[in-house]
């Protein structure tokens, strides 16, 4: 009998656990989207430079956004550009673009995300 309630207890104890783990993936998920909101970049860009879509990407009919989380400089010039998610072939392509945005000027260096979605041509 012991054996028996022993086994429930673990069984228990292990969908606890699973749920727990449902409920912290659902809760990472809604901070990860928040965050996304927060990290769009707030400076308004006066020069934006649409990415030329690769011949490969074109090829392959691939679709889909990059993500580039942007530093800029008070001037409003990029001063660091990083990909932060996309698919690596239209990824050259998003960032070679978003370094040559011009931003308004500001008092401070501004961070954020930029979003460059690549669709079929």
């Amino acid at each position: 009998m012991s054996l028996r309630r022993g086994g429930i207890a673990v069984l228990i104890t292990a969908i606890a656990i699973i749920a727990g783990g449902v409920v912290t993936g659902a809760e990472s998920q809604n901070q990860s989207q928040t965050q996304d909101s927060q990290n769009e970049i707030v400076r308004r860009a006066k020069v934006k430079v649409q990415p030329i879509y690769p011949d490969l990407a074109r090829k392959m009919n691939l679709t889909g956004t990059v993500k580039v989380s942007v530093v800029v400089a008070p001037n409003g010039m990029v001063k660091e550009a990083k990909v932060v998610g996309g698919h690596p072939v239209l990824a050259g392509a998003a960032l070679d673009a978003v370094k040559k945005w011009r931003f308004e000027p500001a008092s401070v260096e501004t961070s954020g995300v930029v979003d460059f979605k690549f669709e079929a041509q």
